[in-house]
């Protein structure tokens, strides 16, 4: 059971946090969550700002700040306290909302969070979450009782919101598509978005741009490697030489995507099965780390050999390489803008083809429609133009869709 003590430093833990937490910029998530659902599952990869939204939340909604409690399941405190005992504890003590953080670390989290559902009848909690949580396969049946969102990483949009330079609506593909000029011209009118947009790739898929300064892709890079030897055990059962065989293979293709796989070859380099690569393959997307293609879309669901493998942006293309294909880096910007919300394939012409309809070459400003000048819906997404016309689009403005 819990005792006061251990209760006063938890709460003391969670209002530090809360007093340093900013409310200028929040998370294109943060204002689509139903917020007063009883049970709320947020997913993610590490760096995306999970923590940062849920204090938000509290600090928003809780002039008392003693009617909520954040609890981070990685703290060592948890090694001797029971998520239970917390809940128990804070319900019978008038807290209103649990706010359980990086719940991948807890034994039989669903389970848990079901007895406390049920236990505890008008508690709010809110959890985040590993974005490997398999919540569909959890232990308990939580699906009828929660609403799940996914926060990924920044868009370009948000990029440019969160540094202060350009507010800007997220917008529908076919709004892009269709007023993609006009788009670009009221840009254009106020801010660089080229020289912006080159930094973006580099150093601004994730929140802690604003706090890393030069240490950016230092950070990123541990982070990724946390990922594997933290994250990845916590919601997978996996031995520790896989996991070192998957930090060889994630650093096999950093320097070859977007790659065709030949597994057998993948196999040899690093010294497994086929079924294991393939296995650490789809992990390692689940996990944020890489994107998988597949020439039909969502056919690499059913644990299949992909067609083409890309790191999942293009920060982590600097973190982990030395040098950085230009052509590597807009295709693997486009593919990770657009699969947030829509279904992307590799089509036979052409580079991507969306939602089964639109068919999009990506290439620099001298690429042409040779390739698919026949294909209808056809359109080229550009790099170093600020403005198109036409079926040419600015590849940039495809970072507008959330």
């Amino acid at each position: 059971m819990l005792q006061e003590d251990q209760f006063r430093q938890l709460q003391s833990a969670y209002f530090s946090r809360v007093q340093r937490v900013s409310l200028t910029h929040k998370r294109y998530l943060y204002d689509t969550i139903n917020w007063q659902s009883r049970l709320i599952g947020i997913r993610g990869s590490r760096g995306t700002g999970k923590t940062t939204m849920l204090l938000q939340y509290v600090k928003e909604h809780y002039a008392d700040l003693t009617k909520a409690l954040y609890v981070s399941m990685d703290s060592l405190n948890f090694r001797l306290l029971s998520l239970y005992d917390v809940a128990e504890y804070a319900y019978t003590h008038g807290i209103e909302t649990l706010l359980v953080d990086e719940v991948h670390y807890v034994e039989q989290w669903g389970r848990q969070l079901k007895e406390i559902f049920d236990t505890f009848g008008d508690l709010r909690i809110v959890y985040t979450g590993s974005s490997m949580l398999k919540i569909d396969e959890a232990e308990a049946d939580l699906s009828r009782r929660q609403t799940v969102y996914e926060l990924r990483c920044f868009s370009f949009r948000e990029y440019l919101l969160f540094m202060d330079v350009y507010r800007q609506d997220a917008c529908s593909l076919d709004y892009l598509l269709a007023n993609h000029t006009r788009m670009a011209m009221e840009m254009s009118a106020h801010i660089k978005p080229l020289a912006l947009f080159e930094s973006y790739l580099k150093t601004g898929c994730y929140p802690f741009v604003m706090e890393a300064g030069q240490d950016y892709l230092m950070r990123l890079e541990r982070m990724m490697s946390l990922v594997i030897s933290q994250d990845i055990p916590q919601v997978e059962d996996i031995t520790f030489p896989t996991l070192q065989k998957a930090q060889k293979l994630l650093m096999i293709l950093a320097t070859q995507v977007p790659l065709e796989p030949n597994i057998s070859t993948l196999c040899r380099e690093v010294g497994g099965t086929r079924d294991m690569v393939i296995r650490l393959l789809h992990l390692m997307e689940k996990a944020g780390l890489l994107m998988l293609a597949s020439r039909q879309a969502n056919s690499y669901k059913t644990l299949s050999r992909p067609d083409k493998i890309y790191l999942n942006n293009t920060n982590q293309m600097y973190a982990l390489t030395g040098g950085v294909n230009k052509g590597t880096l807009r295709e693997t910007f486009f593919l990770n803008q657009l699969r947030q919300s829509h279904t992307v394939a590799l089509p036979a012409k052409g580079d991507f083809l969306v939602d089964d309809r639109y068919t999009f070459e990506v290439g620099g400003a001298g690429k042409t429609y040779r390739q698919i000048s026949d294909v209808p819906d056809s359109f080229l997404a550009l790099d170093d133009i600020e403005i198109g016309s036409g079926n040419a689009i600015p590849l940039y403005l495809f970072g507008f869709l959330y």
